[in-house]
C-alpha cells in the first residue's frame, strides 16, 4: 500500500518489516527539544545555547551562507550527518535546527531505540506531514544503528518525511551506510580550542543559568580546567561544577580543581576512527623521527588500554618497513618487545614498547626493504616470472642429471672469496635492480658492499 509520499516509500517494498504496522506514537519514548533546564539539572545542560549566537566554535561550518547556517535559519533542507569528538555541539545544533525553522523535534539514542522507536518517530512524523508540519529527527551515535537499522531510514530521508540530523563520534565514511551517507550533508565538528573552552567557562561561572557568579576562577584554575577539557565542553562543565562545589571560598584556586578532578579521560575508541587515527600518527612520527611526538602518541594508546599486542604489532612491521637495513637491530629491538608483552604483559611491558619506540623513532630510517619488495612483486605480477635457470634447480633425485638439473652450478663457498660469477635470476630478468640502499646508518656500507657483489655476480 503506497503512502501517498512518492514510490521510493512503499510499505508493500520494505523488507525489513520496520514499517509493517502502525505504532502508537504515544509509546514512542522521545526527548523534545527545550530551552529550560531545571535548576537540578548538571551545569552542562543549563548552559546548552538557546540561539545560535551562543554556540562557542565551529566557525567554519556556521559562517554566512553556509550549509549549517541555512538549515538553522530555515532555508535549508537537506538531512546532515554531524561528525565530531564529544562535547563539540553536536546535540546542540540539532535542537537549534529544529527551534530555528519551526520543526517539530523528536530525539532517538542509537544506544537504547529499536525497530519499535523509529518505526513510530517515523510514523508520527508521517502524520505531521499530512498537516503541513515537518519534523527534524536526531538520532544519537547513529554509527550505533545496524545497518538494517540505517537502511530503513533511506526512504524517510529521500522523500523528507524526516530531516535527519544525526550524530556520531566515529567516521562515517566507515559507520554509515553508504545510500544513507550519500542522502546526506556531512558536516565535521572540530575540537574546541583553548580560547573558547575558556569563554564557556566564564560564561558558566557569571551566568545565572550556571553558578551565578558564586565563585570566580583564577588563572592558574583557568588554564588546568582548559586542559583537562581537551577541547570537549562537557568535560570542561562537568570538571567546573565539580570543582566549584568543592570550593571553600568565592575564588576557585588551582588546589581545590586539582583536589576535585582526577585527570582528563584520553578521547579514543578502540573500535572507531581515533583507534586509527592514534595508530597513524604514532607510526608517522617514528617514521618522521620524531621520537616525543611518537612517546605521546604511544602514551595516549597504553592510557585509553589499547591491546598492547596491536602495538607491538606495528612496531615490529614499522621496524622493517620504514628502518630496514639502515638499522638491522630495530627489527630485533621491536620483535625482543612484542615478546616481552607476551612474556610480560602490561602495565609492565609498557616500558619494552616504550623502548622500542624510541630506538625505531631515532634510527636511520631507510624505505629500501619495501620498495625493493614492492618492485619484485610488481615484476611478478606482471607475468615477468621466466624458468629457474636449469643449474639452479633442484637436483637431489633420480633422473635431475639427465634433465640438465643442477648441472654447471658453481659452490660459492669453493671460491676464496666466496662470491663467483653466475646467473641467478630468470633470463628476462637479468640486470634488473630491486633493492637500492640509501646512504643512511648501516645502509652506506651495506650501498658500497650491493654494487661489489652485483659486478662480480654479474660480471659486470
Amino acid at each position: 500500500m503506497s503512502t501517498g509520499f512518492g514510490s521510493g516509500f512503499d510499505d508493500d517494498a520494505d523488507e525489513s518489516g520496520l514499517f509493517d504496522s502502525p505504532v502508537d506514537p504515544n509509546e514512542v519514548e522521545v526527548v523534545p527539544s527545550r530551552s529550560y533546564a531545571a535548576p537540578e539539572a548538571p551545569l552542562a545542560v543549563r548552559m546548552r545555547p538557546r540561539t545560535l549566537d551562543e554556540v562557542v566554535g565551529q566557525s567554519h561550518l556556521l559562517a554566512p551562507g553556509s550549509p549549517l547556517r541555512r538549515l538553522v535559519d530555515g532555508s535549508g533542507a537537506s538531512s546532515v550527518m554531524l561528525y565530531g569528538p564529544p562535547g563539540t555541539g553536536k546535540t546542540t545544533l540539532a535542537s537549534l535546527i529544529s527551534g530555528a525553522t519551526g520543526r517539530k523535534f523528536e530525539s532517538l539514542s542509537a544506544l537504547s531505540a529499536g525497530v519499535k522507536e523509529v518505526r513510530g518517530v517515523i510514523d508520527l512524523a508521517r502524520r505531521r506531514l499530512t498537516a503541513g508540519e515537518q519534523t527534524v529527527l536526531f538520532i544519537d551515535e547513529v554509527h550505533r544503528f545496524s545497518k538494517t537499522q540505517q537502511d530503513a531510514l533511506l526512504a524517510a530521508v529521500e522523500n523528507r518525511i524526516v530531516l535527519l540530523v544525526a550524530a556520531t563520534t566515529e567516521n562515517p565514511s566507515f559507520s554509515v551506510v553508504s545510500p544513507l551517507l550519500s542522502r546526506s550533508l556531512v558536516l565535521q565538528l572540530q575540537p574546541l580550542g583553548s580560547a573558547d573552552i575558556e569563554l564557556l567557562l566564564t560564561r558558566a561561572a557569571a551566568d545565572a543559568r550556571g553558578l551565578d557568579g558564586a565563585v570566580s576562577i583564577d588563572d592558574d584554575a583557568m588554564a588546568h580546567l582548559v586542559r583537562l577539557a581537551a577541547g570537549d565542553a562537557r568535560r570542561a562543565l562537568t570538571a567546573l561544577e565539580a570543582a566549584a562545589g568543592a570550593a571553600a571560598g568565592p575564588v576557585l584556586d588551582l588546589a581545590t580543581v586539582e583536589a576535585s578532578v582526577d585527570k582528563a579521560a584520553v578521547r579514543y575508541d578502540r573500535d572507531g576512527d581515533q583507534h586509527y587515527d592514534v595508530i597513524s600518527a604514532f607510526i608517522k612520527s617514528i617514521r618522521g623521527s620524531d621520537v616525543d611526538s611518537a612517546l605521546h602518541y604511544l602514551a595516549r594508546m597504553i592510557t585509553a588500554g589499547e591491546d598492547a599486542r596491536f602495538i607491538a604489532r606495528r612496531l615490529v612491521v614499522h621496524a622493517s618497513e620504514d628502518i630496514g637495513m639502515a638499522d638491522p637491530t630495530a627489527l630485533q629491538t621491536a620483535t625482543a618487545a612484542a615478546t616481552a608483552v607476551q612474556l610480560i604483559g602490561m602495565p609492565e611491558a609498557r616500558l619494552a614498547l616504550a623502548q622500542a619506540t624510541i630506538h625505531l623513532a631515532t634510527a636511520p630510517k631507510s624505505g629500501a626493504v619495501i620498495a625493493a619488495l614492492g618492485a619484485a612483486m610488481a615484476d611478478v605480477a606482471a607475468g615477468k616470472s621466466g624458468s629457474v635457470p636449469p643449474h639452479l634447480r633442484d637436483g637431489h633425485y633420480k633422473g635431475a642429471e639427465a634433465l640438465g638439473n643442477a648441472v654447471g652450478y658453481k659452490y660459492p663457498h669453493g671460491d676464496p672469496s666466496g662470491v663467483l660469477r653466475q646467473q641467478y635470476p630468470p633470463d628476462e630478468l637479468v640486470g634488473v635492480d630491486y633493492y637500492e640502499p640509501t646512504d643512511h646508518g648501516a645502509e652506506r656500507e651495506i650501498r658500497t658492499r650491493v654494487g661489489k657483489l652485483r659486478r662480480i655476480v654479474r660480471g659486470g
